[in-house]
């Protein structure tokens, strides 16, 4: 099993620490960097899942070079050579995890998109027929298809879950019109990406963007359609009225709920088979979705 980054520590200002990325300040721009740590239930798991984090920020840049005639967006570089001199001896550390982006004025909202009736989504359906205010078709199976992109915002927690909130809460928050571009730009977004993966054999069922305005102007920001801010199903295993296997952390979840826990910390330790499984079903969906095969480019 190769190593995993768990910890990072370089000799910049943090701007941040979250429970996956490390971000450091550099004055009008930040250097975030992508662990290989994994959260499920809201905890840290122990154990790293290799090369996790370099997945999650080069499908990322993928995804924001795809995007960028829709939106822009703060990603500047994920070339060691351009970050500053003071990380240069930890550019085998930094290759292929860390992005150097625009500081942007953070939108506290997560901006979900979900094509699917799954997850959080699915339970409020069974419970109203409504999913953050929009009312869906009577009947519907779990997994099944949505007549159309919905967008389904929730509130950004500083910790624990994120709330589902309704396109009118985002409206009172930020303004009208304001609420209605990240709407519209959400599902556009999704769209696009929806139409390219299932092309390449991946169903994205929902999604997440983040927001943020430089000069005025909206951009995205954080990640983008990974498998940690989506949930993507191989479409060949793909069934309504059943949860499809995901490109994620599913093995994790699955084995953690067989196990006598109560969801707090400290979590239980990940057998090698867990952990081997996880990465496999990241770097799998890298694969897939950009047509490149996953070679490592640092630790």
């Amino acid at each position: 099993m190769p190593d995993v980054v768990m910890n990072v520590d370089l000799p910049l200002p943090r701007f941040g620490s979250g429970k996956v990325r490390e971000t450091f300040d550099l004055g009008d721009r930040l250097l975030m960097v992508t662990t290989d740590r994994l959260s499920a239930f809201d905890v840290v798991m122990r154990e790293g899942i290799p090369h996790k984090g370099e997945v999650l920020t080069r499908l990322s840049a993928f995804w924001f070079r795809q995007t960028s005639d829709i939106v822009a967006n703060h990603l500047i570089s994920i070339d060691p050579a351009d970050f500053p001199p003071e990380v240069q001896p930890q550019r085998d550390l930094l290759a292929g995890r860390a992005m150097l982006v625009k500081k942007a004025q953070r939108i506290d909202f997560e901006c979900v998109v979900r094509g699917y009736l799954a997850g959080s989504g699915w339970k409020d359906y069974q419970a109203t027929g409504v999913v953050c205010g929009i009312s869906l078709p009577p009947g519907m199976r779990q997994a099944e298809r949505l007549p159309e992109p919905i967008f389904t915002p929730a509130t950004k927690a500083a910790s624990g879950h994120d709330m589902n909130c309704t396109l009118a809460d985002v409206a009172a928050a930020v303004g009208e019109d304001l609420a209605h571009t990240l709407r519209d730009t959400s599902i556009a977004l999704y769209t696009f990406a929806a139409e390219l993966a299932i092309d390449r054999g991946i169903i994205i069922a929902d999604t997440k963007f983040e927001f943020g305005l430089l000069d005025g102007d909206l951009i995205v920001i954080d990640e983008m359609l990974t498998p940690d801010s989506s949930r993507f199903w191989a479409a060949g295993e793909y069934a309504p009225g059943t949860s499809p296997p995901s490109f994620d952390k599913q093995f994790v979840r699955d084995w953690l709920e067989a196990q006598h826990w109560n969801k707090t910390p400290p979590p239980p330790s990940l057998p090698p088979d867990v952990i081997a499984g996880t990465a496999a079903r990241y770097q799998e969906a890298y694969e897939w979705l950009t047509g490149d095969e996953f070679t490592p480019l640092g630790r």
